[in-house]
C-alpha cells in the first residue's frame, strides 16, 4: 500500500504505476475538508475568485454567476478534453492520477474529499482513463491530458478496465463507482497541473539509473572481449576527478571483471569509447541523479491555481511544467550520449584488428554477414537520438489568446523521451549481444559476473553460428535487460 498525502517518492510512482494500491496519510481527510470549509464559505460571501466564479485564461474578467457555477466546471473538462494521438500507457497514466491525488491532499487546491476518494478507489480498482498522449503544451499544466483523466470522474470519456477499452462510466460501473457532479473550483483543480510531466519523467528517471548500471555492464562485456586495458578504471584516476558517478561506473567496471583474467590487455592505451567511459557513463550518472532531484521535488508540489490559503485564493503559476520540460530534455541529452558511446564499442568489436575474430563476428565472414546490421541499426537509432535530443524547452508559442504567452513545450520533450530511452534499450542490448559473441568466438571463458550474464542470456539466445532472423535475438535481449540489471542489484 501506497501512501499519499504525506511526502512521496520516484519509487513510489513506480509501484502506483505498476497496480499497487493506495492509501490516504492521517490527517490529510482533515486538511482537505477545512480548505474546502473555507473556500464555500468565501463563494457564499460572493468574493470574486478566479477560475471558480469567472472565467478562464482570456476569460478571466468574466463573472460568472452562482446558479451557473457547477456547469463552469463541467465546461471546463469538455472543452480541454481535446487531445489526440496513441493513448498514453495506462502505467503512466495510474501514475499522474496518484500524483495529482497527492498534490490535492496536500490541502491547498479546494477539493472536496469526495473527488480525491473517487481517485483513489479508481486506482484501487483498476479504472485507468484513456488520454491521448498529445495536445498539452506545458504550461497551465497538462491541460488537455488532465481533461481526458477527469472526463472518467464525470462518467464521459473512456477508460480501460480488465484490460478493456470502454466508456468511462462503464468502466466506473462495472467497478462499483459513481461518477461525481464537480463544483466549485474542482474541476480546475483537476486540470492545472505537471502531473503527467512529472509521470513521465518520473518512469524515465527510474529507467535511466537502470541503464546507467546495465552500460556499464556492457562495457565489462565488451572490455573484456577485446581483452581491454583496465588500467583507465583505476580507482587513483577517478579520485582525482572527482566526480561521483565517473567513480561508480569505474568500480562497477572493476567488480564485474573481477576474476575475468582481463587486467593490463593487448594495448596500452583503448579508445576513447573504452578508455574515457568512466568520465561519460558517469557524467550521465550525474544529470540522471540531478534529474531525479528535481522530479522528487515536482511530485510533492502543489501545482495547481489558483491556491487556497487561510486568508484568500492566489493566484499564480505553480502550473508551469519549466523545471519538468529543462528536466526531460537533460535526461535525452545524457541518455543519448550513453547509446552513442555504446554504438562505437560495438562499431569496435566489429573491428578484426581489435579483436583478432572475424569481421563482424560472423562465423565464415563473407557467406555470413553476422552483426553487421545489429551495428547499423545501432547507428541508426543513435543518429536519431541526436534530432530527439534538440531541446523542447527553449520552444514557446503564445496560447490562449496571449495570456498564457511562454510555454515550456514540456510534454513533447516528454513524449520524445519515453522513444529515446526505448531507443537507448536497443542500442544496448546489441552491445551485449555483440560483446558476447565475440567472447564465444575467442572461445575465451571468463569470470565473475561476465560468466554468470552469459549463461543467461545463451540459456535464450544461442551463439550465431550461421546468419538467422537477428531481430528476435535483438528483441529477447531487450527482455533480458531487466533480468541482468536484477542480478546486478543483488551482486
Amino acid at each position: 500500500m501506497v501512501r499519499y498525502g504525506e511526502r512521496i517518492s520516484i519509487e513510489d510512482c513506480i509501484r502506483v504505476g505498476k497496480g499497487e494500491r493506495v492509501e490516504a496519510a492521517p490527517g490529510a481527510r482533515e486538511r482537505v475538508e477545512r480548505t474546502r470549509e473555507r473556500l464555500s464559505r468565501w463563494v457564499e460571501e460572493g468574493r470574486i475568485m478566479y477560475g471558480i466564479n469567472t472565467g478562464f485564461g482570456k476569460l478571466a474578467s468574466t463573472r460568472i454567476p452562482g446558479d451557473k457555477l457547477e456547469e463552469l466546471q463541467e465546461n471546463l473538462v469538455l472543452s480541454h478534453a481535446s487531445g489526440t494521438g496513441n493513448p498514453l500507457s495506462p502505467e503512466l497514466v495510474r501514475m499522474a492520477m496518484f500524483i495529482r491525488l497527492h498534490a490535492l491532499s496536500l490541502g491547498y487546491s479546494g477539493t472536496r474529499w469526495e473527488v480525491i476518494k473517487l481517485l483513489e478507489e479508481m486506482l484501487n480498482r483498476g479504472v485507468v482513463p484513456v488520454v491521448p498522449e498529445k495536445g498539452s503544451v506545458g504550461a497551465s499544466g497538462d491541460l488537455a491530458p488532465s481533461a481526458h483523466m477527469t472526463l472518467v470522474l464525470i462518467g464521459r470519456g473512456e477508460a480501460f478496465y480488465g484490460n478493456k477499452r470502454m466508456p468511462g462510466k462503464e468502466a466506473l460501473e462495472k467497478a462499483g463507482l459513481s461518477p461525481i457532479t464537480l463544483e466549485e473550483k474542482e474541476g480546475l483543480a483537476l486540470l492545472n497541473g505537471t502531473h503527467f510531466l512529472s509521470a513521465i519523467n518520473s518512469y524515465a528517471v527510474h529507467e535511466s539509473l537502470k541503464l546507467c548500471d546495465l552500460a556499464d555492464v556492457a562495457l565489462s562485456v565488451s572490455l573484456d572481449a577485446i581483452e581491454g586495458n583496465l588500467s583507465a578504471f583505476d580507482p587513483r584516476i577517478q579520485e582525482l576527478k572527482g566526480i561521483e558517478g565517473q567513480v561508480r561506473t569505474a568500480e562497477n567496471v572493476r567488480r564485474v571483471l573481477e576474476g575475468s583474467g582481463v587486467e593490463r590487455g593487448k594495448r596500452v592505451q583503448d579508445p576513447y569509447s573504452f578508455r574515457c567511459a568512466p568520465q561519460v557513463h558517469g557524467a550521465v550518472r550525474e544529470l540522471v541523479e540531478f534529474a531525479k532531484r528535481n522530479v522528487e521535488k515536482e511530485i510533492n508540489a502543489v501545482t495547481d491555481n489558483p491556491l487556497v490559503f487561510e486568508d484568500g485564493v492566489l493566484s499564480g503559476g505553480n502550473f508551469h511544467g519549466e523545471l519538468m520540460a529543462f528536466t526531460a530534455d537533460i535526461l535525452r541529452m545524457a541518455l543519448s550520449e550513453l547509446a552513442s558511446i555504446s554504438e562505437r564499442r560495438i562499431y569496435i568489436l566489429m573491428d578484426p584488428s581489435f579483436t583478432s575474430l572475424s569481421p563482424f563476428l560472423a562465423k565464415e565472414s563473407g557467406l555470413n554477414s553476422g552483426f553487421m546490421i545489429p551495428h547499423v541499426l545501432a547507428a541508426a537509432l543513435v543518429s536519431e537520438n541526436k534530432i530527439l535530443s534538440h531541446p523542447c524547452s527553449v520552444d514557446t508559442i503564445p496560447t490562449s489568446g496571449g495570456q498564457e504567452d511562454h510555454v515550456s513545450m514540456g510534454m513533447g520533450g516528454c513524449l520524445t523521451l519515453l522513444r529515446v530511452l526505448e531507443n537507448v534499450r536497443t542500442v544496448l542490448a546489441v552491445e551485449f549481444l555483440s560483446g558476447l559473441q565475440a567472447l564465444d568466438l575467442a572461445g575465451r571463458t571468463s569470470g565473475g559476473f561476465v560468466e554468470k550474464i552469459r549463461k543467461m542470456v545463451r540459456e535464450e539466445i544461442p551463439v550465431m553460428e550461421r546468419d538467422r532472423e537477428i531481430y528476435k535475438d535483438i528483441e529477447k535481449m531487450k527482455e533480458l535487460l531487466e533480468g541482468i540489471w536484477r542480478e546486478w542489484e543483488n551482486f
